[in-house]
């Protein structure tokens, strides 16, 4: 059990530490509110994490293989990142204060909206069977996904206090020029993700059927 829950406490930490969408918001709302709405982002998130990893666990691997749920998720998720990137650039071009409470019930929101319709998240949970494989569990139980899921969700409430105070740390410290700036770069990625998103659901659709991986065994 032991090992269990820290290889999951690891993929979870590798999980939430990948540059993404959720990250980008944290920067975001922590260069104009600092720790607080940065950490309202990362607690959003878990929310969507925490959905994902119970269907996951709950033996629903061969749902989240089904190639025609991750169109209208991963759309979903598109829309909401062009959406924030006319945002970001918007609030740029207007005057705003450093004020370490702004937004933070926005910020919880987004966090939730960028977690739920992330296309990655049901990769990662239709293939955790093998990862329990990879650590010697080849028949889990209900006490192994337990672990399983612990071992994450431990990992991720971690990241979100650690990213949340780093990002709040940095750049409370930067003016508003600075501000502006991460904002602009914020609108970038954003946009960016959403192009990514559009051009992995397209490459998935054009792969064969036989192509896609087989559904997780050992569910409960």
């Amino acid at each position: 059990m032991l090992t269990l829950f820290t290889s999951a406490f690891l993929l979870g930490l590798v999980f939430n530490a990948a540059p993404g969408a959720v990250f980008a918001e944290t920067v975001r709302q922590g260069a104009r509110g600092g720790f607080r709405p940065a950490l309202a982002v990362q607690i959003g998130s878990l929310t969507g994490d925490a959905l994902w990893a119970i269907l996951g666990l709950l033996g629903v691997g061969l749902v989240l293989k089904l190639r025609w749920l991750h169109w209208p998720i991963g759309v979903a998720g598109a829309v909401y990142l062009v959406w924030l990137a006319a945002d970001s650039w918007r609030q740029a071009s207007r005057e705003f204060s450093l004020d370490g409470s702004a937004g933070s019930p926005r910020a919880l929101r987004a966090g939730v909206m960028l977690s739920v319709t992330n296309p990655q998240n049901l990769a990662y949970w239709a293939a955790v069977g093998s990862a329990m494989g990879a650590v010697g569990v080849s028949d889990p139980t209900p006490a192994d996904y337990t672990t399983f899921f612990a071992g994450f969700m431990v990992a991720s409430v971690v990241w979100a206090f650690f990213c949340a105070w780093a990002v709040g740390a940095l750049f409370q410290r930067l003016g508003h020029q600075w501000a502006r700036l991460t904002y602009r770069l914020c609108a970038v990625a954003f946009l960016a993700l959403a192009l990514g998103s559009v051009r992995e659901l397209v490459l998935e659709w054009r792969k064969p059927v036989d192509a896609v991986p087989p559904a997780i065994h050992g569910a409960p």
